[in-house]
């Protein structure tokens, strides 16, 4: 599909309004010239009609009509136009003038005023005016009718029309030519900035430059320039996360490889087991990184493209909690869920929250202390909240700001993590549009994580 012109459209739109006045005004100049011209040439025809009746005599034979050749000549002379005239008696007939001229075709005529009408003669249109004579001295009534054709008219009309209609149509070409150089002209900063993107290097996403520049144009630099500024953003997460992955994977690697060439060269199969032993623990570390990394790409790559559904969390969180008894267990942690008795409703991802809830549980076991208690909270009120609480050592307030942040871990802390819990936590709980707070008094033991969902 062919993409529209905005220049074209904006072009198009204006003038077509301007082209559309210029059309009504041309209809309503011919209306108005059309009237006035035929006003002004239908009393000339009745100042004819008026000479006419200035000639018509009486006597005892009956009524006559004065009219010498010189004068019929000064009548009937015109440059442009012919003129036919008829002086017609009810009862004598044709008095002079034209016989063939037509009379009015209407029964019931009001002879109070002069009738104006359009005809024909010799196929040529003609303009009538016929009239009574108003005379008490004639015996009978007398009708003149006075016709001529339609020359001067039209003459008059078109040079009216034109003195009217040409500066019109210099001022819409005026016009046209005007929007054309000022659209031109308004949409320059547009094409500077698409030229100016277009020449940018895909690594440069500095911001662009909006001096001197429309406020419509401005609003869209501003939102370019934002979008950099996240892209900037992301891209730069994403070198750390790279870089920090990386790090993470290289070490139980080198590990990995380190033990498998010490298992290689060792003859006893006794003393091949601790060394086994690690490589099974390195193993299971890579695992868990790994399993970790996955969830964070699934978040990043599920955001703003995926329709939540309507998930029940009183649910969710019994399983995920039954799932992660056994490991609670093998550490000797007693793990409860106070089942609110209820169904607590969310718009959600099912396997993201049951990640969500998984990295709490097992951030609070590995932290945990031996025959310690995990417990699981689910409130309705006044938002849905999930709490998970424990009563291991605590979080320093050093770095309870940090803890949130990929592959941090709290310093000489005992556990076998990787540092991705706790930020899988707060991507899964952004991307459902929840609060995280943690609560911990390292002074007193223990550690709240609670999640509401706003």
């Amino acid at each position: 599909m062919a993409h529209k012109s905005l220049k074209q459209t904006i072009f198009v739109r204006l003038l077509v309004p301007v082209i559309c006045f210029f059309l009504l005004e041309t209809v309503l100049s011919y209306g108005i010239t059309l009237h006035y011209v035929n006003k002004a040439y239908d009393r000339w025809l009745l100042d004819s009609v008026r000479s006419l009746e200035q000639e018509i005599k009486t006597r005892e034979q009956g009524i006559y009509v004065e009219l010498s050749s010189n004068e019929l000549d000064v009548f009937s002379w015109d440059d442009l136009d012919k003129t036919y005239f008829k002086i017609i008696a009810e009862n004598q007939g044709v008095l002079a003038g034209d016989v063939f001229l037509p009379e009015p075709d209407v029964d019931d005529i009001d002879w109070s005023n002069p009738v104006y009408f359009d005809a024909e003669i010799y196929n040529q249109p003609v303009r009538m005016v016929s009239i009574l004579v108003k005379n008490q001295q004639t015996p009978e009534k007398v009708f003149i009718h006075v016709a001529e054709t339609l020359n001067k008219r039209r003459e008059m009309m078109v040079d009216i029309l034109l003195a009217d209609l040409i500066p019109q149509v210099l001022l819409v070409v005026l016009i046209s030519l005007y929007l054309f150089k000022n659209i031109n002209r308004g949409l320059w900063p547009l094409q500077q900035l698409a030229s100016q993107i277009a020449h940018r290097s895909p690594r440069d996403l500095s911001p662009i430059e909006d001096t001197d520049v429309y406020l419509e144009v401005k609003t869209l630099t501003d939102t370019i320039n934002e979008l950099f500024e996240r892209l900037n953003s992301v891209i730069a997460s994403q070198q750390r996360f790279i870089t920090n992955a990386a790090h993470q994977l290289r070490t139980p690697l080198a590990g990995l490889k380190l033990q498998a060439e010490v298992a290689q060269y060792e003859k006893n199969p006794d003393a091949i087991q601790p060394t086994l032993h690690q490589i099974q623990s390195s193993a299971e570390r890579m695992s868990h990184l790994i399993t970790q990394l996955l969830v964070l790409a699934r978040s990043e790559q599920i955001e703003k493209r995926y329709k939540f559904k309507r998930i029940d969390l009183r649910l969710l969180v019994r399983d995920v909690c039954i799932e992660w008894v056994p490991k609670a267990m093998f550490k000797k942690i007693e793990l409860s869920f106070d089942d609110p008795g209820q169904a607590i409703f969310v718009q959600g991802d099912a396997l993201l929250l049951s990640e969500l809830l998984g990295n709490l549980i097992d951030n609070a076991i590995a932290y945990g202390m031996v025959n310690g208690k995990i417990n699981v909270k689910l409130l309705a009120h006044p938002w849905p909240c999930l709490q998970v609480e424990d009563n291991g050592i605590g979080i320093p307030y050093s770095e309870q700001k940090r803890i949130f942040e990929r592959f941090y871990r709290i310093s000489d802390n005992l556990g076998d993590g990787c540092g991705l819990g706790l930020a899988i936590v707060k991507e899964i709980a952004d991307l459902h549009q929840a609060q995280v707070e943690l609560r911990s008094q390292p002074a007193t033991l223990g550690t709240e994580m609670r999640v509401t969902f706003l």
